[in-house]
C-alpha cells in the first residue's frame, strides 16, 4: 500500500518524479565510501530510502523539501555519488533521497565577467567541455571528473588536482541558489567580492545537505592556457621534498601543479627515472608565455643543488594515469583488499611530523595493513596537504563488522595523530558521516556554533541527519 507521503510527492512533482523500486533505492543507498566497497562482497547490504524523489527544477526541489519537512522525514540529498565518506549513505528506511541528476542546465557563459551558470545536476566534465569548445577551462579537475555533480562538488568542499593555480571550488564559486530545510528559496548573487555581513555561500560550501541543498551556482571560468612547462625532481625524501615545495610556495608564485610523492608511491610509475628510497616532485606550469616562463625561472632558482631534474616524462605518466586509481578499487574490494585514502592537511611546520609519525604508528599498531604511502598534492603559501593511500588484508576468519572495526583503527590514528600535531583532520574529500565522529577534535568550542546553526535551519535534524555532525 503507498503511502501518504509518497502520494503527496507524486501529486507535486509527477508519478515518474518519485521512485519506488527496489533497484532505484539500491543505486542511491550509498556512495563510494572505500569500506562498503569490501563490505558488499561479505554480504553487507545497504540500508534503503522509502523512495528516490527526482525533480526537475529549482522549484520542484523546494516543494520536495518542503513535503518532507511537514511530514518530519529525513532528506538524503544525492549528486554523483562519488563521495567517500558516507555523506550519501542512507540509514533510514524512511528517508527520502532526493536525485539532482534532472536538474542538468547550462546557463550562458559570460565573456566579459568570465563565468558560467549551472544547475547542480550537471556533471563536472560535461561542464568543461561546453566552455571547452568556447576557447575557456574551468580549472577544477577532481579525481572524480567522470561522476562528480557541481552541486555536490559545492557541497563537499570539492578541489581539483591544478588546484595551487585555480584554487578549489570555494575560490571558483561565485554565486548560487539554494534550498532551505523548509522549502525557501536562497539566492546569492555573483560578485567577484562582497563586504555584506558574513559569506552565506559558506552555509552551502562544505555543508553536505547540512541546512540545504545546492540548486545552481555560478563559477568562475579561465581562458584556455597558451603555454605548459613541465618538470620532475628528484629529491632523497619526503622531508626535503616538502622543504623544496615550502620554498617555491614563499616566492609567491602559484604553478598549476605542485606534488610530491614518496618512494613507495614512486616506485611503479616513477622508479625508472629515480633512485631507491627518493621522493619525487612533480610541477606543472600553464598559461600565457610570459607567466610560464617567469614560474619556470622562479622554480629552476629555487630548487637549484637541493633536487636533481628527472625531466618531462613523470609528469606526463601522471597526466596519463592520474585518475585510474577511481577505477581501481571496486576490484581491490573483490580480491579482500581493504583500500582506502584519507586526506589531511597541515601547516609547513607541522606537515612533516603529521606523514612520519602517522606511518609509523600505522604499521607499528595495525599488523594488517601492507602499505601505507603519502603524496603532497595542493599547496599553499603557508602549509599544503597529504594525500595517505593505505592497503590493508584482513585475515580469512574477519566478519564484517570485524573488517569495519579494523578500517576504523586505521582512520583514528591517522586523525589523531593529524589533530595532535596541529593539523586538519580533512583537505578536500568533506566529512560525510563516517568522519563526524572527529569533527569535536577538530572544531573544539566551534562545534557548539555548527550545531546552533543546524538547530536554527534544521530544528528536526532532518537535512541529511548523521553527517558533519552527530545528531544528539
Amino acid at each position: 500500500m503507498e503511502s501518504n507521503l509518497i502520494s503527496r510527492l507524486k501529486s507535486a512533482l509527477g508519478e515518474d518524479r518519485v521512485l519506488t523500486e527496489q533497484e532505484q533505492r539500491t543505486k542511491r543507498a550509498t556512495d563510494l565510501l572505500a569500506i562498503r566497497l569490501l563490505q558488499r562482497h561479505m554480504g553487507w547490504k545497504p540500508t534503503l530510502p522509502l523512495c528516490v524523489v527526482e525533480p526537475e527544477n529549482t522549484e520542484e526541489l523546494a516543494r520536495a523539501v518542503a513535503i518532507c519537512r511537514e511530514n518530519k522525514v529525513p532528506i538524503i540529498p544525492y549528486g554523483g555519488g562519488s563521495g567517500v565518506l558516507g555523506g550519501a549513505e542512507c540509514r533510514d528506511t524512511n528517508a527520502v533521497v532526493i536525485d539532482v541528476k534532472r536538474l542538468n542546465k547550462i546557463g550562458e557563459l559570460s565573456d566579459e565577467d568570465l563565468c558560467i551558470t549551472a544547475e547542480a545536476g550537471v556533471m563536472i566534465k560535461d561542464l568543461e567541455a561546453y566552455v571547452n569548445e568556447k576557447g575557456y577551462i574551468l580549472g577544477h579537475y577532481p579525481q572524480s571528473m567522470d561522476l562528480a555533480q557541481m552541486g555536490g562538488l559545492v557541497a563537499t568542499r570539492s578541489i581539483g588536482q591544478f588546484s595551487t593555480q585555480y584554487g578549489g571550488i570555494e575560490d571558483l564559486l561565485l554565486g548560487m541558489e539554494g534550498v532551505l530545510p523548509n522549502g525557501e528559496v536562497v539566492e546569492i548573487k555573483a560578485n567577484p567580492r562582497k563586504s555584506a555581513g558574513p559569506d552565506l555561500r559558506h552555509i552551502f560550501l562544505g555543508g553536505e545537505g547540512f541546512v540545504g541543498i545546492v540548486a545552481r551556482v555560478t563559477v568562475k571560468v579561465f581562458p584556455k592556457p597558451e603555454a605548459t612547462w613541465k618538470q620532475a625532481y628528484r629529491v632523497e625524501g619526503t622531508r626535503e621534498g616538502l622543504e623544496v615545495i615550502r620554498k617555491v610556495m614563499r616566492e609567491g608564485i602559484k604553478p598549476a601543479v605542485v606534488r610530491l610523492h614518496d618512494w613507495l608511491e614512486c616506485e611503479k610509475p616513477y622508479g625508472a627515472f629515480m633512485e631507491e628510497d627518493e621522493s619525487l616532485i612533480l610541477f606543472l606550469c600553464e598559461g600565457a608565455k610570459e607567466k610560464v616562463r617567469a614560474e619556470q625561472e622562479i622554480i629552476e632558482r629555487v630548487v637549484g643543488t637541493d633536487a636533481i631534474s628527472a625531466g618531462e616524462k613523470p609528469v606526463d605518466i601522471w597526466l596519463a594515469h592520474r585518475n585510474d586509481a577511481a577505477d581501481e578499487y571496486e576490484e581491490y574490494g573483490k580480491q579482500g583488499l581493504l583500500v582506502d585514502t584519507i586526506e589531511i592537511s597541515g601547516n609547513w611546520s607541522d606537515i612533516g611530523n603529521i606523514y612520519e609519525n602517522t606511518i609509523d604508528r600505522v604499521y607499528d599498531e595495525v599488523h594488517e595493513v601492507l602499505f601505507l604511502s603519502g603524496h603532497s598534492s595542493h599547496s599553499y603559501l603557508n602549509g599544503t596537504n597529504i594525500y595517505f593511500q593505505i592497503g590493508a588484508m584482513p585475515s580469512p576468519d574477519m566478519s564484517s563488522d570485524d573488517v569495519e572495526k579494523l578500517h576504523r583503527r586505521i582512520w583514528d590514528i591517522i586523525e589523531e595523530e593529524t589533530v595532535k600535531n596541529g593539523g586538519a583532520i580533512a583537505h578536500h574529500h568533506g566529512i560525510g558521516k563516517h568522519r563526524a565522529k572527529y569533527m569535536e577534535s577538530e572544531l573544539g568550542s566551534g562545534l557548539k556554533m555548527l550545531k546552533t546553526i543546524k538547530k536554527a535551519f534544521d530544528p528536526d535534524f532532518l537535512m541529511n541527519p548523521g553527517t558533519l555532525i552527530n545528531c544528539d
